[in-house]
């Protein structure tokens, strides 16, 4: 999985999880050749790679235990870890929604993962219970509909996802949108408590804390919901409900595309040529969670856009790791932290290999991009699951 060798790093995972799904363990060697994998050699196994475009190498016993030894000295920044089981993978998007509108259901599609999809009546339903691995779509979790209110009121899709929001909420026995997101995000909390691990990405990471945050309070403005916001509702919020962030600004005006101060998008001034974020160098002895969630073959990383492009380091609990920032603008891209007896992983931007992602914009072709940076780390969360667990030792 180095840079010199690997000609499909996003496939990799594929074959990957094609042969934990086959009841065989994967030695998933941390910060060994860009983390690589080492897996029982069989011929159907390679000529699975070779059908899809996966770099391989057929190792000896011998070279197999030098390696394996080089990984246990104390003196290498290194470690194996055993995956066990293929993880039951869920994508939380609505029904209609075209894949190529996410990116962890694009790259699950083109690394030949399988997926199954949920939304509010099945989260409501508890059938999260059935999943190992939960992902977000984009999704406003504060019923404002995404805050798209400015400048697409008046766009058909968005008076359809209105009306169909509006109605859906109505037949699971809710008077208003903000109030079922509400209690979907409640239930996807309980299931992170309960060991569940979620993935985030764009707006899905900063609308779902806040409106964990505003649980019983009315943030929502007419447009969006019928009548005033709650007067104050500022003070209201409560930062102890939520999973990464702290003392933010909620932002009123619904004129402006943004939720709140967490997001960096509008107080960024780097140029689209030197926007890149650094990957956090944990120890893999002692880390092996942050350290899994970081294998690549650089520590450097394109940056990218969206909704929630980037989080701001001052409003980020001190119990959550940083494993990405961009420390010229002082912004947090990739952060991680424990909830209960579950993970969360939150991922700013919408596309690791489209900039600056518009509405209606073409999909990204990701075979033009086989060795992505940026898609290898949701593929890094997509796997951490079959990890068998170890005593976090920090």
């Amino acid at each position: 999985m180095d840079a010199e060798s690997q000609t499909d790093h996003l496939k990799a995972y594929g074959i990957t999880y094609w042969v934990l799904n086959k009841q065989q363990k994967v030695k998933w060697l941390l910060n060994y050749r860009g983390g690589s994998f080492l897996m029982p050699d069989t011929e159907e196994l390679k000529k699975e790679c070779k059908i899809r475009g996966v770099a391989f190498e057929v190792i000896s016993d011998a070279k197999t235990q030098n390696i394996l030894e080089e990984i246990e000295s104390p003196s290498q920044n290194m470690d194996a870890v055993i995956l066990e089981k293929a993880p039951k993978i869920a994508v939380y998007t609505p029904n209609g929604n075209a894949p190529w509108d996410d990116a962890v259901t694009m790259v699950l599609t083109y690394a030949e993962i399988p997926y199954e999809t949920v939304y509010d009546k099945k989260v409501l339903d508890n059938e999260l219970l059935l999943y190992d691995w939960l992902h977000l779509h984009h999704e406003d979790f504060t019923g404002q509909y995404g805050k798209f209110y400015r400048a697409y009121r008046a766009a058909p899709w968005y008076i359809e996802e209105k009306r169909n929001a509006e109605q859906l909420a109505q037949e699971l026995g809710f008077a208003k949108v903000s109030e079922e997101k509400s209690a979907v995000a409640t239930k996807i909390r309980d299931y992170v408590i309960g060991g569940g691990f979620m993935f985030a990405m764009c707006s899905a990471t900063d609308s779902f804390d806040i409106a964990l945050s505003a649980e019983g309070v009315d943030i929502c403005e007419p447009m969006f919901d019928g009548d005033a916001s709650e007067a104050g509702y500022q003070n209201k919020i409560n930062y102890n409900n939520t999973f990464a962030f702290t003392d933010f600004t909620l932002e009123r005006n619904p004129m402006v595309y943004e939720f709140s101060s967490i997001d960096m998008t509008t107080k960024r001034r780097i140029p689209k040529e030197t926007d890149y974020f650094s990957l956090m160098n944990y120890s893999a002895k002692w880390d092996p969670i942050p350290t899994m969630l970081c294998q690549n073959h650089t520590a450097l990383v394109k940056g990218f856009m969206g909704q929630t492009t980037s989080f701001n380091r001052d409003e980020i609990k001190p119990t959550v790791l940083v494993m990405g920032e961009n420390k010229t603008n002082g912004e947090a891209r990739y952060i991680h932290g424990i909830k209960g007896k579950g993970f969360f992983t939150f991922y700013g931007g919408h596309d690791p290999e489209d900039y600056q992602h518009k509405v209606g914009d073409p999909k990204t072709e990701l075979s033009l991009h086989p060795n992505s940076p940026g898609y290898r780390l949701i593929l890094n969360n997509v796997l951490f699951p079959a990890a068998r667990k170890k005593k976090q030792k920090t």
